[in-house]
């Protein structure tokens, strides 16, 4: 991408999209394009339409999306398939329209079957039932994938997608009910230290295996993945013809994590396991060996970006 191309980032506000747009400035870009819910609602055909035709721009992260853990998604299933299929339907179609040279898609790793053979290698996209606490937002995810994916094969158009693993980091939602686990967690223990507590409860066994990756890295990784040569992309992801996996190629239990977050903040209290509750998927690892081999490897560990979510969260409370 020239430095000086008009980049479009939906979603600039959001976990990733605010990670993507720190990326881009500090990469030098100058003319990146950003819009506010309130000013450019993604769910509106018509005001899409209008924008792209206006803007005209060239490069667009479309990074945009309603997301939640597993109590939002249990909560809000159609919210979650309807502003997820009409955000992607709108963009990428606007795109093509409005001529864009290239598109980034924003996944999930969720997207994979909910018993997927460890590691998760692209090609297991479709090959068996998904999870069905977040199966709607999972339908939406891949529905975006198939999207650009159509699109570049009808039209010639090089609309990429990116499926993160589990991802954390400043700027991230620490709502009580409606975040992650990550978010969820530091907030959780946070609380309970600040309150006194002698024990913190965490949802399901303990025994799930989750992979995360700091969302500086991922936003490093999307701008390395937008800039790679059309070919070069293409052949990368073949045989899928589709998308490619980004996280660190590493795991850990939901209690290894659980502990790591409590040290990290400093909890001295217990942490009870509340088995009635949902594990959700047994094991959740990416196959990243395509990225890798590209060149790109993620920078911050597990520990050290824990260090600096909960130091942003720290100063985010003292502000609201």
């Amino acid at each position: 991408m020239n430095k000086d191309a008009a980049i479009y980032v939906a979603g600039h506000r959001g976990l990733v999209g605010s990670s993507i747009l720190r990326a881009l400035k500090k990469a030098g870009y100058k003319n990146i394009i950003t819009r506010r819910h309130g000013d450019l609602d993604l769910t509106d055909q018509s005001a899409v339409n209008n924008f792209f035709q206006d803007k005209r721009p060239e490069y667009v992260f479309l990074a945009a999306a309603r997301v939640g853990g597993i109590l939002a998604n249990h909560t809000y299933p159609a919210d979650f398939i309807y502003d997820n299929l009409a955000i992607e339907t709108n963009v990428i179609r606007a795109a093509l329209e409005s001529g864009v040279k290239r598109l980034l898609f924003l996944g999930s790793s969720c997207i994979y079957p909910k018993f997927a053979e460890q590691p998760i290698k692209e090609e297991a996209l479709l090959s068996g039932p998904l999870e069905p606490t977040n199966e709607p937002y999972a339908i939406a995810k891949i529905a975006g994938i198939k999207l650009c994916e159509s699109f570049n094969r009808q039209y010639g158009t090089d609309f990429r997608s990116v499926m993160p693993t589990n991802l954390y980091g400043p700027g991230d939602n620490f709502h009580p009910t409606n975040s992650h686990v990550i978010p969820g967690l530091i907030r959780r223990f946070h609380e309970a230290k600040k309150e006194k507590n002698h024990e913190v409860v965490v949802w399901g066994t303990g025994k799930a295996r989750r992979e995360f990756l700091y969302v500086d890295d991922l936003a490093d990784a999307c701008l390395f993945v937008m800039n790679l040569d059309k070919k070069l992309y293409n052949e990368a992801i073949r045989p899928t013809c589709s998308h490619i996996n980004v996280g660190t190629g590493e795991d850990i239990t939901i209690r290894e994590l659980a502990e790591m977050i409590a040290e990290t903040v400093s909890f001295r209290g217990r942490i009870i396991f509340d088995t009635q509750k949902p594990d959700g998927t047994p094991r959740k690892l990416l196959d990243v060996s395509k990225i890798k081999k590209l060149g790109w490897r993620p920078l911050v560990s597990l520990r050290e970006g824990l260090k600096i979510t909960y130091a942003w969260y720290l100063q985010y409370i003292q502000e609201i």
